[in-house]
């Protein structure tokens, strides 16, 4: 089986479409939902909207439940992968050695193979081709220079220029890596249909702001 955990963001999307580029059939979505909010391992905004993402791809998904716990939260992803019989795993891994170091263990204990086709990628690559190729919105800030003015709006040219200044005067990760910024993808190059906000909110939670949608839908992208 050959599976890739999606979040819901622009990593974890990228590389599931460089892993299909690849050659690679992939047969299986995981997204993880955890109880912690800031989770160490799992993006957590939004994340129940993978369904409709795995729908727009026509891949079959599951979610898996973790209470977010440090270290422990990652016995319920080796359960999952184990229990689902997954060979083959792709995920957004960049540049954390924490998240990479931790999941390569696990499918070394299983012989699953790990791919990780973004580490190490270049800042300014992925967020041209990301906005060339992809409709992805801000989604969280928790960082000096990421403001609510930057919730819901998408990553396109204009935006890689703010997150340039930002990074410039801040010293921020472009990637956000460093958890100042989380993000979500409504449309990509293999979706059959894109995904449309209906309703969404912003909320606090301590320092970081989220755009939290409320509703949205799959439409036709003709």
């Amino acid at each position: 089986m050959k599976a890739a955990l999606i979040s819901g963001g622009k990593d974890s999307m990228l590389a599931l479409h460089k892993a299909i580029d690849s050659g690679i059939k992939i047969d299986l979505l995981i997204t993880i939902i955890s109880k912690n909010e800031f989770s160490y391992m799992f993006h957590r905004p939004n994340a129940e909207l993978t369904s409709l993402q795995a729908e727009a791809l026509g891949i079959r998904h599951i979610f898996g439940y973790t209470s977010g716990e440090k270290e422990l939260e990652l016995d319920d992803l080796e359960r999952i992968l184990v229990d689902n019989n997954v060979d083959l795993l792709v995920t957004g891994a960049i540049e954390s050695r924490y998240q990479k170091d931790r999941i390569d263990s696990i499918c070394k204990r299983h012989n699953i193979d790990s791919y990780a086709p973004l580490w190490h990628i270049d800042p300014l690559e992925e967020l041209n081709e990301l906005s060339d190729r992809f409709n992805v919105i801000i989604t969280q800030v928790s960082a000096m220079g990421l403001d609510e003015s930057f919730l819901g709006k998408r990553i396109d040219k204009l935006m890689i220029n703010r997150l340039l200044e930002v990074h410039k005067k801040y010293k921020i990760n472009l990637l956000f890596e460093g958890g100042e910024a989380e993000s979500f993808v409504l449309d990509a190059p293999l979706f059959k249909k894109r995904i449309k906000i209906e309703k969404a909110h912003i909320e606090k939670r301590g320092d970081a702001s989220i755009y939290k949608i409320d509703s949205a839908i799959l439409e036709s992208k003709d």
